[in-house]
C-alpha cells in the first residue's frame, strides 16, 4: 500500500480494537492477580497473542482477497478437516473437546470457523445472488453452514455454533433475503425456543435430553428458574454481584473484592465483564461497550460503501460477529441470556480468538482500502 491509501485506512476501527485489546490485557492481568504474585502466563500470554495478532491484522490488510475468493471451497473443506481432526485428535478440558495441539501450541478451529464461514459463506452467496431466494439454493447455503456447526456441536462449542448461524442470518438478509422467508423462520424459530425451554424444566423432558448436553440443559434450566445458592447459579450469582458492586466508578484496578478473593469463575475469559464492572464501575462497563459499538459500526460503515455484494457481505458478517459476540457475552454476564460462554471480543483471554478477531479486522480494513482505491482512480 502506498502512502496515500495508508491515509485510507479507517484508523476509528484500529484505534477502537488497540483500546480494547489493551484494557483486556490490564483486565485479564487482575483477574489472574498477577498484583498478587500469582502466575502470570495468562496475562504475558494476552499479551503475546495481540502483539502477533497485529501483522496477522497487516497481513489481512494486504492480501488481494478477491483472488483468494476464488479458493472458497478449499478454505472450507480445510476447516472441516480441522473440525473433524479435533474430534478424532483433540485434547479434553473441562468435559469439552475444542483444541489442537501442535508442540506447546494449542489452537481452536471452532474460533479460525467465524471467519473461514463470513469469507466462504460471502462467495457462495455472491455466487448465487441473482437466486438467493430460491428455495433449493437457500436450503444448499443453510446446509452449507449447518455442516461445520453440526461438528463444532459435536466439541461441544454452543457459542461457536450460535456465531456461525448469526452470521448466516446476518448474510442472508444483506444478500436481500425475502422478508415472507423471515417471518416463515421467525413463526417456526419462537415456538421451538418456547418448547425447549418449557421441556427443559421438565422433570422428564421429551426431545431436549437428546439434542443438548447436561450442562446445557442445567444452564437454561438456571435461567428459568435460578435457585439462589445453588451450584448452576453460583457463576451468575456472583457476576451480578461483582458488576453491583462496582457502582459508578468502581472499586479500582486490582481492588475488586470478589475478583481478588478468586469468587468469580472463569474471570479472565467468560466473566471478565464482571471485572470489569466491580473494578471500573457504569463508567468502565459504558467505556467498553461503547468501543465494542464503534467497532461493529465502522465496520458496518465499511460494508455500506462497499460496491459489490462479496465486500459488503465480508464487512458485514464480521461487524454482526462483533456485535453478537459483545451482546452475549454481557448479557451471560448481567443474567439477561442463559450461560453460553462466549468471549468478549478483543478483551478476553484467548489466543485463537485474538488471531481470528484481528484476520477479520484486516479483512475489513483491507475492504476500507480497495473503496477508497476505487474512488481515487476514478477522480
Amino acid at each position: 500500500m502506498n502512502k496515500k491509501l495508508l491515509q485510507q485506512l479507517d484508523y476509528w476501527l484500529i484505534g477502537a480494537v488497540c483500546l480494547l485489546s489493551v484494557f483486556g490485557i490490564i483486565c485479564i492481568g487482575s483477574a489472574t492477580h498477577i498484583n498478587l504474585g500469582e502466575d502470570a502466563s495468562t496475562y504475558y500470554s494476552q499479551i503475546l497473542w495481540f502483539v502477533t495478532g497485529i501483522p496477522i491484522m497487516l497481513v489481512a490488510t494486504c492480501i488481494n482477497y478477491k483472488f483468494l475468493s476464488r479458493y472458497y471451497l478449499v478454505f472450507y473443506g480445510i476447516l472441516l478437516a480441522l473440525l473433524v481432526a479435533v474430534l478424532l485428535f483433540g485434547r479434553t478440558v473441562n468435559n469439552a473437546t475444542r483444541w489442537l495441539y501442535i508442540g506447546p501450541l494449542g489452537i481452536q478451529p471452532s474460533e479460525f470457523a467465524k471467519i473461514i464461514m463470513i469469507f466462504s459463506l460471502a462467495k457462495l452467496i455472491d455466487k448465487n445472488k441473482d437466486q438467493i431466494n430460491n428455495i433449493v439454493v437457500l436450503g444448499f447455503i443453510c446446509l452449507f453452514v449447518l455442516i461445520p456447526v453440526l461438528l463444532i456441536q459435536k466439541q461441544p462449542s454452543l457459542s461457536a455454533s450460535l456465531v456461525l448461524c448469526a452470521v448466516l442470518v446476518i448474510e442472508l438478509f444483506v444478500a436481500g433475503l425475502d422478508k415472507r422467508y423471515i417471518l416463515i423462520c421467525l413463526a417456526i424459530a419462537i415456538p421451538i425456543g418456547l418448547f425447549v425451554c418449557w421441556d427443559a424444566v421438565r422433570e422428564d423432558p421429551l426431545i431436549v435430553d437428546k439434542i443438548l448436553k447436561p450442562h446445557q440443559i442445567s444452564r437454561i434450566q438456571t435461567f428459568i428458574q435460578p435457585v439462589e445458592g445453588s451450584n448452576e447459579y453460583y457463576q451468575t450469582f456472583k457476576s451480578i454481584n461483582a458488576i453491583g458492586s462496582g457502582q459508578l466508578m468502581g472499586k479500582g484496578l486490582y481492588q475488586g473484592t470478589l475478583n481478588q478473593l478468586s469468587y468469580l469463575p472463569e474471570p479472565h475469559n467468560d466473566f471478565i465483564f464482571s471485572v470489569i464492572g466491580e473494578e471500573f464501575g457504569f463508567i468502565g462497563c459504558t467505556a467498553v461497550l461503547v468501543l465494542e459499538y464503534v467497532v461493529a459500526f465502522r465496520c458496518l460503515l465499511i460494508a455500506i460503501g462497499s460496491r459489490d455484494l462479496f465486500s459488503q457481505l465480508i464487512a458485514a458478517g464480521v461487524g454482526g460477529m462483533f456485535a453478537f459476540q459483545a451482546f452475549v457475552n454481557t448479557g451471560v454476564a448481567v443474567n439477561l441470556i442463559p450461560n453460553t460462554g462466549m468471549s468478549l471480543p478483543f478483551v478476553s483471554y484467548g489466543g485463537s480468538s485474538m488471531w481470528n478477531n484481528m484476520a477479520a479486522v484486516g479483512l475489513v480494513l483491507n475492504i476500507g482500502v480497495k473503496r477508497a482505491k476505487s474512488i481515487f482512480e476514478e477522480v
